[in-house]
């Protein structure tokens, strides 16, 4: 059945990408929050998943997607695959999606929800977001759903240029933006842009990664 009213919401409040809105429509986000949660799962508003964390408001999904203009073939690194609701919008919009997120408990269920709903172009790994996925860099686009106090290091090197990066970046009772971060030819400067003012959970480090798939 998918998300049709969430999606028309989204397309009035200004999301105009085509493709992404589609992807929203496709997909329920009830799938993807605790049974506690699924009467409430169609209103444009974050939603606790546990341990800590949230799946992010629809609105911000699709914004942040439609941010990275993804095309059809592009490889997209995520950080913070939550409960795996970005993941399935970014995996019908590019090749192959590698999603990276901090907590097992969450990692887990993510996985095999993803794979439950036939999603076979999406990797998973369970570490250090910062750090990103230097084995299968470079890529294309990079996104990040949980808030660093500034731009990690690792994830501007990880873009290939050309490649765009979406990141929400400040502190966690601060102000924080929402910003891209185009990587330029060898010897330009970086292009940054400020997008939107946000609030997210913020980013955070852990062991050495363990891989799940």
């Amino acid at each position: 059945m998918g998300d049709v009213e969430l999606a028309e919401a989204l397309r009035r409040q200004g999301i105009s990408d085509q493709r992404v809105l589609e992807a929203i429509r496709r997909l329920e986000r009830a799938e993807f929050v605790p049974e506690a949660m699924r009467n409430v799962a169609g209103q444009d508003t974050p939603l606790p998943i546990g341990h800590g964390q949230t799946i992010s408001q629809p609105y911000i999904v699709a914004f942040m997607t439609q941010a990275l203009d993804l095309q059809p073939g592009e490889r997209v690194l995520e950080i913070g695959t939550g409960s795996g609701y970005q993941t399935a919008v970014l995996a019908q919009l590019c090749g192959e999606v590698y999603s990276v997120e901090v907590v097992p408990e969450l990692a887990g269920p993510a996985r095999e929800r993803l794979e439950r709903l036939g999603f076979g172009n999406i990797h998973f790994r369970v570490g250090d977001g910062t750090a990103g996925w230097p084995e299968e860099a470079p890529f294309d686009a990079i996104l990040g759903t949980a808030a660093p106090e500034r731009l990690p290091p690792a994830l501007y090197q990880q873009l290939r240029p050309g490649g765009r990066l979406v990141l929400p970046v400040g502190p966690l009772h601060g102000t924080q933006e929402l910003i891209r971060v185009t990587r330029p030819p060898a010897g330009e400067a970086a292009r940054v842009e400020n997008l939107l003012g946000v609030r997210f959970v913020p980013m955070t480090s852990a062991p050495p990664s363990d891989f799940l798939h």
